[in-house]
């Protein structure tokens, strides 16, 4: 990364496919930087503590990849979305011997992200420069401990990773035990919302919701972690953790969802449409 010439870190900017990004250096940690695209951030990388988690969203997938299995023990996962590679790399960090592929269509962001911010020698991390859909249906049956759908089209989640038929596929490549994971974002009367988890009860018998409580109460647009699965999963555990957060969030499950999908049908790939957009503000910065 360049210095001006007092030694300090300088931004650097590129036009990708997907817009302009940009990493910018946090002041306040040596080696950490906040990739944005058009403005809006991506992704918060510390390349000295790539176990530190700064946006909310992040801390409470690492707690979920923390409780997904035995301390240190490797997973296979499937990450679809890939901006900075943030929890690639957590996972490296502290799962070492994990295997990871990640789907980030744009390989100009790929490049311009992995020439910056480069990864960690035998990481396990592999980026391909395909859709996310189209990774997770090449992937095998029961390939992956955890699925994890991070994908935004500008500031809205893609129609396509909506819908019943990509539900099934999720459903398909997960080990027995395994979780899918999506980072969703909505606001009161949240339509979007229902509409995924009455998509992903029509494959999953297990559901929950992680978020703000102000989010999930809808009194502001924010980010609401989806969980399914098979299986139950730690979910006593997890509302620990998510509690003792800085930012403390709360897990939903079983009958408190109810609210949300009464009456509401799965999303057909016909009738998919992408995630609300944001009020303005609501994830950009200066």
């Amino acid at each position: 990364m360049d210095t001006d010439a007092d030694g300090e870190q300088i931004p650097r900017i590129r036009a990708v496919a997907g817009g302009t990004a940009k990493l910018l250096p946090d002041i306040d940690r040596e080696r950490a930087w906040l990739l944005t695209l058009d403005g809006a951030p991506q992704s918060y990388v510390d390349l000295d503590a790539p176990e530190h988690l700064e946006f909310e969203y992040a801390r409470r997938v690492g707690h979920l990849l923390d409780v997904a299995a035995p301390h240190g023990a490797p997973l296979d996962v499937l990450h679809l979305g890939g901006g900075a590679l943030t929890l690639p790399r957590y996972l490296a960090a502290t799962r070492p011997g994990s295997r990871q592929r990640v789907a980030e269509p744009d390989a100009e962001l790929t490049a311009f992200v992995v020439e910056h911010l480069p990864l960690p020698e035998g990481a396990g991390i592999e980026v391909e420069a395909v859709d996310g859909r189209a990774l997770l249906e090449s992937a095998p049956d029961g390939s992956a401990d955890v699925l994890l759908a991070d994908v935004y089209g500008g500031s809205r989640v893609p129609a396509h990773l909506t819908t019943l038929p990509y539900a099934r596929e999720a459903a398909r490549v997960l080990r027995p035990g395994g979780s899918y994971v999506a980072n969703l974002a909505d606001a009161a009367p949240f339509s979007f919302l229902a509409s995924q988890l009455a998509t992903a009860a029509a494959v999953f018998e297990q559901l929950a919701l992680v978020a703000e409580p102000a989010v999930l109460r809808g009194r502001r647009f924010g980010n609401i972690l989806l969980l399914a699965s098979h299986d139950e999963q730690p979910l006593s555990e997890l509302a620990r953790r998510c509690s003792a957060d800085p930012f403390p969030a709360r897990v939903e499950h079983g009958a408190a969802l109810e609210r949300f999908t009464r009456g509401v049908r799965p999303v057909d790939d016909g009738d998919a449409v992408p995630s609300p957009e944001p009020p303005d503000g609501a994830f950009s910065i200066g």
